[in-house]
């Protein structure tokens, strides 16, 4: 796969596939994690005289324009973190999109309006995906791929534009294949997983992969109640998906089996009659073994104990990656289990990987200072079909 460091940008237009899908909250970034991991290959293109054309999706807009996922707001922020005016076309093959890369000089950077706009990005007819990919390439000499978050993905700008010019891989996606392989192929032992968030669906095939790979598994979120109704535990309220009792039952006999520990929680926090997780104060969070919840409770956090427990099976490892919250973190009630694992992973030895979405939010939502983690991924997606041994569409597109 090349890099940036093989291709000759100077005087080119190179068009960056970047991942600035951040969170808005009425038109404001909530959090510009995306755009500040981004910039470093944008602005070492821009140095090299590069005439760069940044393109992005943001949200899940239908195929149309929608000024609720406009990335207006991106551009600002970009241009605020590059010090340097970013351009910014209204749309993203028509006329602002031609005049906008038609008026770049060496140096410049502009931003194209949301690729999602266009249903020729995401369609599933590859005739349709690649007359997309046909005006795209029309804009730029080159390509660079550098949106990690969206490689999983076999979109127009993401995997048939790559076909259609010289291409390489930004700085951002070498370094996140580089670190992934460091959890597939050269894994310091011991090596500790620790997977949350809400539905153990999502994580599945991850598990299942993993069963072959990891020492230890932690297992914390709204799928950590399936894991104990597996177990034959009560949970109350709380998330379940009834129909993956079964599997779950499967993979934890298999990691008897295998040798591979899986941690559940011990206690979890506990609350009922909470209708709005952001703005309303529960009805009295409790503690409870978990095996004492009753109907009318929902579990929303691991315990005390739980966190206790799980920075104790962090404490020795070697490697660690971390996908999903253990909790509601977003509620102050309900955040302690994810600081909890958030600072296991800091007073471990290990190297450590935070696994993008919700794991990385987290990380700067609560305060903690990303650099002292070894490596926080832009993708959560990516990164856990990285490791079930998929091939990814984008990454796929950068080879030679």
């Amino acid at each position: 796969m090349k890099t940036i460091d093989d291709l000759q940008v100077a005087g080119q237009r190179v068009f960056v596939r970047a991942d600035l899908n951040v969170p808005l909250a009425d038109g404001t970034i909530t959090d510009d994690g995306r755009i500040r991991a981004a910039v470093p290959t944008i602005a070492k293109l821009a140095e090299a005289g590069a005439r760069v054309i940044v393109a992005s999706h943001l949200g899940r807009p239908k195929g149309a324009p929608d000024p609720r996922f406009s990335l207006a707001p991106v551009a600002a922020r970009l241009g605020e973190l590059l010090g340097k005016t970013v351009a910014f076309a209204a749309d993203t093959v028509g006329d602002s999109a031609r005049d906008t890369v038609a008026g770049l000089a060496d140096g410049d950077v502009a931003l194209l309006e949301n690729l999602r706009f266009n249903a020729g990005e995401t369609s599933k007819d590859d005739a349709e995906r690649g007359a997309f990919a046909d005006r795209l390439a029309g804009l730029a000499d080159l390509y660079v791929g550098d949106g990690f978050g969206a490689v999983h993905r076999k979109h127009a700008s993401v995997f048939d534009l790559p076909a259609r010019l010289p291409h390489a891989a930004g700085g951002l996606i070498a370094t996140e294949v580089g670190v992934l392989r460091k959890l597939t192929d050269d894994v310091s032992r011991p090596y500790a997983v620790v997977l949350g968030g809400a539905k153990v669906s999502d994580k599945l095939g991850v598990i299942d992969h993993l069963l072959e790979k990891a020492d230890r598994i932690l297992i914390g979120g709204g799928m950590a109640y399936t894991f104990l109704k597996a177990q034959g535990l009560e949970v109350g309220d709380s998330l379940l998906q009834e129909d993956q009792v079964p599997a779950v039952q499967e993979y934890l006999s298999r990691a008897k089996e295998r040798g591979v520990e899986f941690v559940l929680p011990v206690d979890v926090v506990a609350a009922k009659d909470f209708p709005d997780l952001r703005t309303k104060a529960p009805a009295g969070p409790v503690v409870l073994s978990a095996d004492a919840l009753t109907p009318g409770l929902q579990g929303l956090d691991i315990g005390p104990a739980t966190c206790e427990l799980y920075a104790a099976k962090l404490a020795d490892a070697g490697t660690v990656f971390w996908n999903g919250p253990m909790g509601v973190f977003e509620h102050p009630d309900f955040a302690e289990g994810t600081r909890a694992v958030a600072q296991a992973l800091l007073d471990s030895p290990a190297f450590t990987v935070v696994g993008g979405g919700d794991s990385a939010a987290a990380v700067r939502i609560l305060g903690f200072d990303e650099n002292a983690f070894g490596h926080i991924s832009t993708g959560g997606g990516a990164s856990l079909e990285y490791l079930e041994g998929k091939t990814l569409p984008g990454l796929a597109a950068l080879e030679d």
